[in-house]
């Protein structure tokens, strides 16, 4: 009984210790909770009910109808067609940015006033909105425009409809978008190339290993986590793709060359009012942007490791 007296009173000590330290935890925790909550769990949660209604604006009254507006998905080819559209983007989009990322920030490594000048101007377009860069490339990149004065001048008789054909046009618009985000790829990966020890790289020099072997055995292991960052946030900005296809083809040219999710979505909601089906599609487009990115993320996670 005499030692655990000492031990009781030092639990009595710390039981308010706990207490404060909890008080404190929810000060900070619960507005943030709240806020969370009530701009994404309480949305996600009204879509997915929605999405199991008959909502119409114009139709009333709404009415449960179950799973009947995801089985309509699966025959709607709008919806299948503006899935595809996204599947390219997303794969040119993450792929391209990636790539040409990574390239421009092995050029732009080195410290220097002209380096520091391009890191700017690359990332630039980053910080533009989104509106403002497809009303710049539709101006450059329509029959009329810049580019194609550019080609007439240099002799060629017919220049490509860059957004007026619809074999060119989606092509067209994954460009513009993963030339904005660009300098979000180059700055993360210079981030990582930064932080990589000098000494690994004066080592494999002295074991004879030349520029390219440094880079897959140094350089490209240690900036994993900078592939991994730049692959996710690259699939959920090319599966959200809005405002450009709005801005610079409005789903065009033809039948629904560009019509991406995003755009398919809100034309279903507001411009034809089913906002039960608008939901069904948004739900859809939650799981697959969910499922994809925790699959890749896993996947890059477990190359992290095994480099």
């Amino acid at each position: 009984m005499r030692q655990a007296r000492p031990s009781l009173r030092k639990a009595g000590r710390l039981a308010p210790a706990r207490a404060g330290r909890l008080r404190h935890l929810l000060v900070f925790a619960v507005p943030g909770l709240a806020v969370y909550a009530l701009f994404v769990l309480v949305p996600v949660v009204m879509t997915v009910y929605l999405s199991l209604t008959n909502q119409n604006a114009f139709n009333p009254p709404t009415r449960f109808i179950g799973l009947a507006n995801y089985s309509r998905l699966l025959a709607d080819e709008s919806f299948l067609n503006a899935l595809r559209n996204t599947a390219v983007i997303t794969v040119l989009v993450t792929a391209g940015a990636n790539a040409c990322g990574l390239c421009i920030a092995l050029l732009l490594e080195r410290r220097g006033w002209l380096n520091n000048i391009l890191r700017s101007v690359f990332f630039t377009p980053v910080v533009l909105s989104s509106v403002v860069v497809s009303v710049i490339w539709q101006a450059l990149l329509t029959d009329d425009g810049l580019l194609n004065s550019l080609l007439t001048e240099l002799g060629v008789q017919q220049p490509p409809g860059w957004l007026s054909d619809p074999g060119i046009a989606l092509y067209s618009l994954s460009w513009i978008i993963c030339w904005q985000v660009l300098g979000f790829c180059v700055v993360v990966y210079l981030a990582a190339l930064q932080g990589i020890p000098q000494e690994l790289h004066e080592a494999a020099g002295l074991d004879g290993a030349g520029p390219l072997e440094r880079f897959r055995h140094v350089t490209w292991p240690m900036i994993a986590p900078a592939v991994t960052i730049n692959t996710i946030m690259l699939l959920i900005t090319g599966f959200k793709v809005y405002d450009q296809v709005q801005v610079i083809t409005n789903g065009g040219p033809g039948d629904g060359a560009t019509s991406t999710i995003a755009f398919e979505i809100v034309q279903t909601a507001f411009a034809g009012n089913r906002v039960g089906y608008a939901s069904a599609m948004a739900t859809v487009m939650l799981v697959l942007v969910a499922t994809i990115s925790t699959v890749v993320l896993r996947a890059l996670q477990r190359r992290e490791v095994s480099a």
